[in-house]
Order: structure tokens, then sequence, then C-alpha cells
């Protein structure tokens, strides 16, 4: 096949692509498929999406006859991972190494008049017997072990014609403070001698210097009134390397881009051009719709960068992965800084070592002249070294921590970007990562940001052999949780799923499973809880806002912390934690986002989200700066809703810093019905709104005891509570509800006669994973099976009223990076409860620790009053649900409803006397 050549003015090179329609088959396949490249084979065959193997690349082409004479050589952008190429029927080269760029030149006396080129690739599984030399476990690959392979020609295929007197490689070294440029040129070695010229052009296009010299030494040269390069302002120069012969004809001639920045950390603090700097980051996956890793078309890299800034993003943590070289591209023009890393091997050894260092050399020669990347990541998460366990890896790791800093003095280095248990042993930013969702876990939230704050020693390694300085910016460099993108908005131009909702279901105990979530939606009847599909969605993405809201104003209420990364820019297949779908479609909040991910937020933080009608809350308030400040004269503005208003004046605050402006108490009105109320704060000076925000609180009415039902109960501290809340205790054959924490056979009977109970299953009292504390017969034969005992045990389910009970933590109930979408369905008693289904932050003092199962989905209707959900709808559980049994019944719930004394929390009490409502409401009452 012929392709139009691009050729450019005389002497200098000429480009002929060859993507497109290629040949192509698997080993062991004797037809041929005809694919496109770039793109890897997964992503063209559906059958071929999981497989590992050796496949063969095969096209023809021509040369140009204006290249006659001229050196020709191919250029691959990537393939992956081992490769032979192979011109009619002639092996030109092989190549090991799947993210980074390589050529071979074609000898001139192989070309003919159409050529033949095969490329040969093996993508190696596992299976050390298959694969000894490069087994995939001990290879640079990233996530392909999460979201599956990429195998084959991923990465544009061209071919280039040259003089053989040509630049191979161009290194530019800007100094900002003096605009002092270093060009370290490497040339062919036909090139010696030649004469080189280099002409340097401004952002603006004009010429600001020139510079010449001898081929095989550096040149250095002064750009005048230096344009730094930032994120606001991405200013980018531009050197023309010419070499020409003794006679000046022009041989060869390249552009290469550059800028001037710098980054560098002091007294924990990040300076970028010497002003201060706050990371606020996104990881990218840099993962893509269709092509997997390969980008669509650079304008989907160019509106993805500008969908980032609109989020008010200054960074990306590109996630181990070497990307398309036009991401850095996009990111040096749009303006974003970059934090990338090396991909991550599954097992550590001596050859797995130098495949990282080698893959990370490649980096920096291909990557190492854009302004936009900042920082380095060798390790993330332990990933292929057990830090915890080896000395030997964690010196591995310091070696390669100071041999990368050697290589490039001008960026960051991160040794290993650490979450639980693994840890730093010698970086340039104390990062760490961890995920909690609220309000299922904000205590802990707060307590290890406090911690991480105050500089925890749990961040770096235990065993005496850290070297850390001490004055380490602090990064929280991955958190989040989960929302759901819409079904209908990732499906293709017929309708139909992408092929990855088929993919996830190992993953979060079969909570990351996408497919069929409009089926379990029906199933489980929450068309009565949110109204439609549509409808959950949107909650549970305003539920990943008001998350990424909490987090955020949390972190930013501490001056030590400078910066954080979201996890993550956008959904990866089944994981559905980004801020964009998969398709780059924005999430409901996307308008809002930059209100609280920008450098001068505003921090109202609550003890509690919720209160009674009437009374006072006391608000405690903060500005964080970032890489702003605040100016003489500026003031701080507020207004509750329906009520009263005031203003605060605000000091003036250099960057990097925290003004705390102490307490705000507010009346709240006083008022008959629940309602959500909301806190507006607006800073301002020079008559100019510098920042804006709100917090939310549940206002609960002040409660009536008149009318309230009779109630039952045997433990002593649920009687004192029922009392101080205004119910009459009364004896059982008396009471309207038996209240318990757990059931006995007695109370079995006692419901099968007609008593209604509230159970208060919260784990307070020993039951055997159920809501029984006796123990059941055990299922025959009655011989010694599993222990000393006869018979088999009876599952927890089996006992009446066959409900389990399961404590959250160590299961993927517990609710933190695979997010549980926990609601309360609005009807009946629970029907007037402020706020929408889903659980909020006014929740977290009542927040279950633990969930009901045995329910089927028919329960869900109208017998399951509150439960939660994993990830796409997976695996659901009850928190609050009723079951008849005879003449009687019961509801039980796992909120922990006697955390606080009686009637101090608005949400408990209500969720209290709901239930009893709700247990009254069971079948007849029997007369005894």
């Amino acid at each position: 096949m012929t392709v139009r050549a691009t050729v450019t003015e005389a002497g200098a090179r000429a480009a002929l692509s060859l993507d497109g329609a290629w040949r192509f088959r698997m080993e062991g396949e004797e037809n041929w498929r005809s694919t496109n490249v770039p793109n890897p084979w997964q992503a063209e065959f559906a059958d071929l999406r999981h497989s590992f193997g050796r496949a063969v690349y095969a096209r023809g082409f021509t040369i140009p006859a204006d290249w006659q004479g001229r050196e020709v050589a191919i250029r691959f952008g990537a393939v992956n991972y081992v490769c032979e190429v192979y011109l009619n029927g002639k092996l030109l080269g092989s190549h090991e190494g799947g993210y980074l760029p390589f050529e071979f030149v074609l000898p001139a006396d192989a070309l003919e008049a159409d050529n033949a080129l095969e490329v040969r690739v093996a993508l190696p599984s596992g299976d050390t017997a298959e694969y000894p030399d490069y087994p995939f476990g001990e290879i640079p690959h990233g996530k392909q072990s999460w979201y599956g392979p990429l195998g084959g020609i991923w990465q544009s295929v061209t071919l280039e014609a040259r003089d053989p007197r040509h630049l191979v490689h161009a290194a530019l070294d800007a100094e900002l403070a003096t605009g002092a440029v270093r060009a370290t040129l490497e040339f062919s070695a036909a090139a010696k001698g030649a004469l080189v010229e280099v002409t340097v052009t401004d952002p603006d296009g004009a010429e600001v210097v020139s510079a010449s010299g001898e081929a095989g030494a550096d040149i250095s040269f002064v750009v005048p009134n230096v344009a730094p390069w930032s994120p606001e302002a991405p200013n980018l120069y531009s050197a023309q390397v010419d070499l020409k012969a003794a006679d000046g004809a022009l041989l060869d001639r390249t552009r290469h881009t550059f800028g001037f920045r710098t980054i560098e950390t002091r007294d924990g603090k990040f300076f970028l051009n010497g002003q201060p700097l706050y990371l606020r980051g996104a990881l990218d996956q840099d993962y893509y719709p269709e092509g997997i890793c390969t980008p669509p078309s650079l304008d989907f890299l160019e509106d993805q960068a500008r969908k980032a800034k609109e989020l008010g993003l200054n960074l990306l943590r590109c996630h181990i992965k070497v990307p398309d070289p036009r991401y850095h591209e996009v990111a040096d023009r749009l303006g974003l800084l970059v934090w990338t890393e090396i991909p991550n091997l599954q097992h550590f050894s001596e050859r797995g070592g130098e495949r990282l260092r080698e893959t990370m050399s490649g980096i920096l020669r291909r990557d190492g002249n854009h302004p936009s990347i900042i920082a380095w990541t060798i390790i993330n998460e332990d990933w292929g070294t057990r830090l915890v366990e080896s000395a030997e890896h964690r010196q591995w790791l310091k070696d390669t921590y100071d041999w990368l800093k050697a290589e490039d003095p001008s960026r960051l280095v991160v040794d290993n970007s650490a979450c639980i248990p693994n840890f730093h042993v010698k970086t340039d930013i104390n990062d760490y990562h961890y995920y909690r969702s609220i309000p299922e876990r904000r205590a802990e939230w707060e307590k290890l940001t406090e911690e991480f704050a105050a500089g925890a020693d749990w961040t770096y390694s235990p065993h005496g052999d850290a070297e850390r300085r001490g004055d380490e910016p602090l990064v929280v460099s991955e958190f989040g949780v989960w929302g759901l993108p819409n079904p209908t908005e990732i499906r293709d131009a017929s309708g139909n799923e992408p092929w990855w909702t088929e993919t996830g279901g190992n993953w979060g105990d079969g909570g990351a499973y996408p497919h069929g979530i409009e089926n379990r939606f029906a199933t489980y009847h929450l068309g009565k809880v949110f109204g439609s599909l549509d409808g959950f969605i949107e909650a549970v993405q305003w539920y990943q806002f008001d998350n990424l809201k909490y987090e955020i104003e949390s972190m930013r209420a501490h001056a030590p912390i400078v910066g954080y990364v979201i996890t993550e820019l956008t959904d990866v297949h089944w994981e559905a934690n980004g801020l964009l779908d998969m398709n780059r479609n924005p999430r409901v909040f996307h308008e809002r986002f930059a209100e609280i991910n920008a450098d001068l937020v505003i921090v109202p933080q609550l003890a509690h989200h919720a209160a009674y009608a009437g009374s006072e809350v006391a608000i405690s308030l903060k500005i964080a700066t970032g890489g702003s400040s605040v100016p003489a004269g500026a003031s701080l503005s507020w207004s509750l809703d329906g009520g009263a208003s005031g203003e605060i004046a605000v000091p003036p605050t250099g960057g990097l810093a925290v003004a705390d402006l102490g307490v705000l108490k507010v009346q709240l009105p006083a008022g008959s019905e629940n309602r959500m109320a909301r806190v507006t704060f607006s800073l301002h000076a020079g008559g100019k709104e510098l920042a804006g925000n709100e917090i939310a609180i549940s206002v609960y009415a002040q409660r009536s005891t008149a009318g309230l039902p009779r109630v039952a109960t045997s433990d002593a501290g649920l009687a004192a509570r029922a009392t101080v809340l205004g119910y009459q205790v009364v004896d059982a054959a008396s009471a309207d509800v038996v209240l318990a924490r757990s059931l006995a056979a007695a109370d079995i009977l006692a419901m099968q006669q007609g008593a209604r109970y509230v159970v208060l299953a919260d784990g307070k009292a020993p039951t055997h994973r159920n809501l029984r504390s006796d123990v059941g017969t055990r299922e025959p034969p009655f011989m010694p099976i599993v222990d000393e005992t006869p018979g088999m045990p009876m599952g927890s389910e089996a006992q009446l009223p066959n409900i389990n009970l399961v404590e959250r933590q160590g299961t993927i109930w517990r609710g933190d990076w695979i997010a549980n979408f926990s609601w309360i369905k609005r009807q009946g008693a629970f029907a007037d409860l402020p706020g929408g289904p889903l659980l909020d932050a006014s929740y977290d003092r009542v927040v279950p620790y633990h969930v009901l199962t045995g329910f089927r989905s028919w329960e869900y209707e109208g017998l399951v009053h509150a439960a939660l959900a994993v990830g796409y709808l997976n695996k659901p559980a009850a928190l609050i649900a009723q079951r008849s049994l005879d003449r009687g019944g019961l509801v039980a719930t796992t909120f922990r409803l006697t955390e606080d004394a009686p009637g101090a929390d608005p949400v408990a009490t209500a969720l209290f006397d709901a239930v009893i409502k709700t247990a009254v409401g069971i079948g007849a009452k029997q007369k005894r």
C-alpha cells in the first residue's frame, strides 16, 4: 500500500505514515485478519480482549521516488512487549519494552519496488515456562494487571527519509534565573564535523536568539527576557536545530519545544518558578473508550485537558504508565502539571530492577524537555517490590532514587508513592494514599488526616533505614470515592454497552461488575427510592461530590498538607471514581467542582451536621490560600437561608497558609418541619468575589412525645433511654413494641403469638452472625464433621427470623474505595427525614457497622426500609428491614442509635422513633 508522504523543505526530513490497515494474525491462526494500527489487538478483536501470546502484523509499502538516495528509517512509537521487525523477509532488528519509541534503518540494498513489512510481537503471559526470559510479572506492565492486557502496535508507525547526517536526540536544559540554555545534541556518526545552527523563537513566534557550533559539541546560549512556563501562562519556546554542510547546504532540520520552569521544595512547601504552589491533582490512568491506551485523536486529548482545567485541576498524576507523547505535548500547550511514573512490575528481580531503570532512562530521553513534567515516581504502593519485608528492596529503592536525582536534578522524585502498610525510604515528597468514605468512615478520615498533617512516623520505614530530611512536602496523593456513570452515556452509537462492562467481576468481591445495573435497579425496586435509574445516578454523583468536598476541605484545614491527588480524572472500565466518565462526559457537579478545587478555599466545618430547629450551631471557619493569597481589606460574608447573616473581617494571608477565623455561631430558626438548611459564604475584597462555599445542616423539628407507643424491654439501658425520650416503659403484655438487642427462643415464640419487636442489631450484643443469642441445633448427620461436636453447624440464616447479621469491617461492605451507596426509603415513618435518599454527613454518628442479609429481592419493595449496595448496585444488604413471624414480627436495624445520650443526636432520635413506629404497624396485635 502506498501512503502519501509528508514532505518538508529541501534538506529537511520527510515522513510517510504507516498507520491504518495492516494484516494480523495470532500465533496458531491460519487466516489473516484486518486490523487498524495503532491500536492494541485487545481493542480491535472481541475474541482477543484478554489474550496474551504471539502475533504477527504485516503490510506492504513503496518508497516515494523523491526519497531515492536518502536514509530511510522505520520508527515505532511503542510496541508491547517484545518485537522483531522484518523487511522483505530479512530481520531488521528486535526491541524489548512496551512503552517507548525505537527505530531501524532500512538497508538500501534490501529495499524493493514493493516492500513487505512484518512485525512479530510477543506479549508474555505469566507462564515462566513459555516466557522464561521475560514473564509478565517481571516486566513493566502497569495497570494491565487490573484492566486487561495491552498487546501489539499501539502507537504510530512512520517511515522517515533523512540525510545520513542528522540529529538523533536533543536535550534542552533551560535555566529560568538567567535564561541560559544548554543544548546537548546527539548526531549520527556521519554528521561529525558538520555545522550546527540553533534558532530560538519565543511564545509569540519571534526569533530571540541564535547560536552555532559543530556537531558533537554542546551548544549554549542565553534567551533574553524569559517568559516562565506555568499552568496559568504555558509559555513555550521552540528551538530549530539545523545541520549544514561546509558549503551551507541544509542537511537536517528539526524543531523542539521547551520551557523555562523551576520546581523546588522548601520548608515542607512547593514552589513553582519561585512562587507558592498547591497541588490540586487527579490521578490519570490514561485509558480511552475504544483504544484502551491508544488516544483516539489529538482533539480528544485537548478536550480532556480543558475539562481537567475546568474542574480546577492544575496537575495530573499519569499513573504507572508511559503515555502517548501527545499527552505531554498537550499538557505543555494548555498548562497542566504532570507527575508521571514508571510502570510497575509484579515480582521484583535483578532483571526486573534493570528493566525499571531502562524504562526510566527511556522516559527521560523521550520526555525530558517537557516543562509540564515536575515529578517522577519510581514505585507505586510497593507494587513489585516488598519494602515491608526486604531490606534489599529498600536499599535498591534508595539507590534508584539517588540515580534518578543525578540523572534529572530539575524534577522531584518519589521513591514509593505509599499506602498502608508500606512507606517511604528516601523521597522529595512525603505522599500517602488513604480512602475513606463519608459518612461511613468520617472519624477515620479525620484521624488519618490529623496524624498525616502532624508528620506521622508511619509514612516512613520503621526499620531504621529511612533517610528522612523532615521538610518533605505532605501530599495526600490518592483519595476519593466512587460515583457511577450514566449507562446511557457510555453506550456506543448503536446503543451497545462497551465491552468492559462484562469485566470487573473479580474486583471488590464482585462489587465492581457493571453489566446488568439496570436489571439490578429494577430487581431491587429502587424506583421507589430514587424514582428512576437516572435519579439514582444523579444522586450517587452528588454523593461523590459531597465526599470530595468534605475531604478536600478537611485537608485544606491543615496547613502542612500542601497538595492532593483525587482518584481520579476519568472512570477506567469498571472503576467508577472518575470526575469524568470513560467517554469524558462530565459528572453532574462539573460546573461546581472548581469552587472547592481551587487555590483560595473557604473551609467551614461542623462537629455534627444535624441540629434541632431553634438551636445554635457552631461552625469553625478557615481560609486556605494555596498558591494564592488574601489581600488586605478582605471580608467573609455569610447567610443562613431563611435566617441570619453577617460579615467577618479576614486578615491578609500569604500563600500556602490557613487563616483561622474562629467559630461562627449561627442561631437556627424555630420550625415545625424537618428540612435542609444551608449557610453560604463569600470571600471578597475590592468589590470582587475571591471564593465562595456553603455547608449543609440537617435541621430537625423539636419532638413531641404525645401519643408515643408503649414499649417493653429487658435491657436496662434501653429502658432508661426510652424513658428519657418520653416513651412509657411497661411490661411485655401491655407493650405495643418490645425493644431488644438480640433474640432468643422466647422472643421468637412471643412474635409468633403476636408480639412486635424492634431489634437494635448494632453489634453491642453477642450473637451468632444472626439476630439470635442462643445456639441453634446442628444439622445431621450427627457425627463429628468440622469439629468435635456431632453435626454440621447451622447457617446463620437458618434460625428464625432467618436474618444474617454481618460485620462490615473486613468485607466489601466496609465502604471505602468502592463505595457503599446507603439509602433510606423516604416512605412511611421515614418520609419526613431531611435530605435525599442517600446518607449524608449528618448520619456519621449512627452509620451502621453491620448489615443484614437474607432478604430476597421482592422484600426490597416494601419490607426493606434502608439498605446499601456496592458499586454498580451489587451485593445489596439491608440496614432497616421488617419481617413477619406468624401473628407478629419485627423491625431490625443496624443503625447505631445509642451512641450518644438520649436525644442528643437528632438523627439517632428520629430513626429510633421511626423504627418503633414502623414496628407498631406490623400485623394485628393479638390479645393474650
